[in-house]
């Protein structure tokens, strides 16, 4: 049969340039004197001569400025920040405050490690295109020091012959700014119910909340709760799991000004303090927002969380709940199917399975779609994104892995109307690490996070070894064609054993 994926030769490949100004503090040790290590830090910068403060901030300016969009500003921010410890009596001049924000500043080359792991979307700017061509964002995990993941964004184009582009990134890179938001009760009562508390403390919590809430009010029932401290023992540690699970939605803002390639996703919630993994975007239909499901991990355990946004300028994080969103891989439907919302999981991190929502918050349990049955994923398998719509029905991109953690990309095809129905899954990878990806930070793994569909080709792009990012383009009809022949995983087993 013929081959039904062209590779092509755009790459893209991790650029340690890209470094976010972040706050620094020294070691969080006692110095020998039993002082804290910022302490003595900072008394030796206010006993500089004011001669050699104008100097040294200079030469701060000369070697730093370009590299970030306003770095007086950042200087001034990680200054107030540690502001407190000077003492009262100390009166400082501006630029003795921007030099102390210095010494309190260092650069976090965000893809120092690797960049790879994509998902591609259709852009929501479509203007000034030619007939046939598509403007689409790209999502990307971005690994710095300390194995330490965020999500990166790049834009391009693709047109009617296969040809793609990638726009340049642009000079600069930021975080955005961190906003509160409102909390589903729904989520929270789940994320609380699974913490080792007290439950009725957590039911006093639970049944005082408005279905959507906000700080003031969270913080208005543990008041109440407080105030029962004396039955309730209990109730100072539901207090603090209560915040900490509120801390994990949050709204991210950038400022207008900043390119899609300039932002970046940081890990900013403790449920993510370790990293925000392989966020799975797609395009939700009926009403116009951009979702992605992601892996937040806190260095000891992980969950699939929620992103949301119409204009990947304003993002809004929140958690999901329930049997099915646990574990990592999970992947969103782009619409509704018979009224429920619908998602791929891999709650138990060997099986491919699929579970339904009614809110798109709450995920029931999950049925199995498909377990590990061949050479190239024995070991387990799990998703490559969200599924896409054609006319055959939902084409889910998988992953399996094989001999020597050898990571592969097949595939499987789902009834339209009812995706928990297998109609065909390929008995032979569709895409396998070529002799030149399989070197890098995780050798011998292609992977992706989402492909798009661009009339009746889907733009494939993968994460090669975790050392870069490829691009192929795939025949749907062919690949289809693929999938029917090949017919479902039980079909296949009984084949095999006749």
């Amino acid at each position: 049969m013929k081959a039904c994926v062209t590779r092509s030769h755009v790459a893209l490949t991790a650029d340690p340039a890209r470094v976010l100004a972040r706050l620094f503090v020294p070691g969080q040790e006692l110095s020998h004197d039993s002082r804290s290590r910022a302490s003595g830090v900072l008394g030796r910068i206010l006993a500089l001569p004011e001669d050699e403060v104008g100097a040294v901030l200079s030469r701060v300016r000369d070697r730093y400025l370009k590299r970030h969009r306003d770095l007086p500003g950042v200087l001034t921010a990680n200054y107030e920040r540690i502001a407190h410890r000077v003492p009262d009596d100390v009166v400082l001049s501006d630029a003795r405050r921007s030099l102390v924000g210095a010494w309190f500043t260092h650069e976090y080359s965000v893809e120092a490690a690797a960049l790879f792991n994509p998902s591609a979307v259709a852009h929501p700017d479509q203007t000034g295109l030619e007939p046939g061509w598509t403007r689409f964002v790209l999502s990307l995990r971005a690994v710095g020091e300390g194995h330490l993941s965020s999500v990166e964004f790049r834009s391009g184009v693709v047109g009617p012959a296969g040809e793609l582009s990638i726009d340049e990134p642009g000079p600069h890179i930021e975080r955005g700014r961190t906003l509160p938001t409102w909390y589903d009760r729904g989520a929270f009562a789940a994320a609380l119910a699974g913490q080792d508390i007290d439950r009725e403390s957590a039911a006093f919590v639970i049944a005082r909340l408005a279905p959507r809430f906000h700080d003031a009010e969270l913080e208005a029932v543990l008041a109440d709760l407080a105030g029962e401290r004396l039955t309730r023992p209990t109730a100072a540690r539901t207090a603090d799991l209560a915040r900490r699970i509120a801390a994990c939605s949050y709204e991210v803002e950038f400022p207008p000004e900043t390119a899609l390639a300039e932002r970046v996703l940081w890990p900013e919630s403790p449920s993510e303090s370790h990293g925000i993994e392989d966020a799975r975007f797609v395009g939700v239909d009926d009403d116009g927002v951009y979702r992605a499901t992601y892996t937040a991990f806190d260095g000891s355990s992980i969950a699939p969380q929620l992103i949301e946004t119409s204009d990947f300028r304003r993002f809004r994080i929140s958690q999901l709940a329930g049997p099915a969103a646990r574990n990592k891989g999970m992947a969103l439907f782009p619409r509704r199917v018979g009224g429920r919302y619908v998602a791929l999981s891999r709650w138990d991190r060997e099986n491919n399975a699929i579970a339904t929502s009614v809110d798109g918050v709450w995920w029931g349990d999950a049925r199995t779609l498909q377990t590990p049955s061949r050479p190239w994923e024995l070991l387990q398998l799990g998703n490559c994104g969200s599924p896409i719509e054609t006319e055959a029905g939902w084409i889910v991109l998988t992953h399996g892995v094989g001999p020597m953690r050898e990571y592969a990309i097949g595939a499987l095809l789902l009834d339209l109307d009812d995706p928990s129905r297998v109609i065909g899954a390929l008995r032979d990878p569709l895409v396998e690490p070529a002799d030149d990806e399989r070197d890098g930070y995780v050798p011998n793994v292609v992977y992706s996070c989402g492909a798009l569909r661009h009339g009746d080709q889907l733009l494939l792009p993968y994460g090669a070894s975790d050392a870069s990012v490829r691009f192929a383009f795939v025949d749907i009809p062919l690949l289809v064609e693929r999938l029917t022949a090949d017919g479902p995983p039980d079909a296949m087993r009984e084949n095999s054993s006749a």
